[in-house]
């Protein structure tokens, strides 16, 4: 195709094609090349002395030597929300493994020690017959119950040994209980004999659920902080005499004569 192009300067103009504007893609490439060095360069000044990450890293790197006032509010807002986190997960995740419990607790028949054999089965023979008739006016399981029993006698054991409080007290309710439920469903001629070994074997796991518990009173006996030390101070002002008052005698004292 013949052009009308004309030589300026002695030189031939290049082609229509080669002075058309760069394809959109290629715009698109460069403004993204130019943010891209703008954020490395941003990036490289921040961790710079005096710099935002620079600052962040030290007030990270004090906060191991530091005590809680000497740390950052945004490091201890983080951990507070990470510790809040992990508390929500492993509460929903507790609980999803207690309800997959008791429902496979729930399901499951109440079998073992039925036969009331044995020392053991003396006391938990009498428990199971207790919990199974109660069951039949409950919409719950016998064996949950059982369960529930257990898991509450397990409980106060291991909280009494660790000294809590509050696990003391569902210990001794535990065993007011387990007593009564053994009187009411032992039979007439053994129920003496098997509430007494029954007090017996909770007395004896009491040696550990009540470790370290005493009646006495626990005195303190701490020296006051503040002593208080009475002290009287007396200031007696003499009167100083005027004139030549000790110079001059007195004239009731005579020389001594012979």
């Amino acid at each position: 195709m013949p052009t009308n192009d004309k030589p300026v300067n002695g030189q031939d103009n290049p082609p229509f094609f080669d002075q058309t504007p760069l394809p959109p893609v290629l715009e698109l490439d460069k403004h993204g090349a130019r943010r891209l060095a703008r954020l490395r360069g941003a990036w490289k000044e921040s961790w710079q002395e005096g710099g935002f990450l620079y600052q962040r890293w030290e007030e990270v790197f004090q906060a191991r030597h530091g005590s809680w006032h000497e740390i950052a509010n945004w490091i201890k807002a983080t951990g507070l929300l990470v510790g809040i986190c992990l508390i929500v997960i492993t509460v929903d995740t507790a609980g999803d493994i207690a309800s997959a419990a008791l429902k496979e607790l729930s399901a499951a028949p109440a079998t073992g020690a039925g036969d009331g054999s044995g020392l053991w089965g003396t006391v938990d023979h009498p428990i199971r017959v207790f919990l199974a008739d109660q069951a039949t006016h409950l919409s719950v399981a016998p064996a949950a119950l059982y369960a529930f029993w257990q898991l509450t006698g397990l409980t106060g054991l291991i909280g009494g040994f660790l000294g809590n409080a509050g696990a003391r007290i569902v210990w001794a309710l535990f065993g007011i209980g387990s007593l009564a439920m053994i009187w009411s469903a032992s039979p007439t001629g053994g129920r003496a004999a098997a509430t007494g070994l029954a007090a017996l074997m909770w007395a004896l796991a009491s040696i550990f659920a009540l470790r370290g518990l005493t009646l006495r009173p626990i005195v303190h006996n701490h020296p006051p902080q503040y002593q208080f030390n009475p002290t009287f101070h007396l200031h007696a002002t003499i009167p100083t005499p005027a004139g030549d008052d000790f110079n001059d005698k007195p004239d009731n004292i005579h020389p001594l004569q012979r």
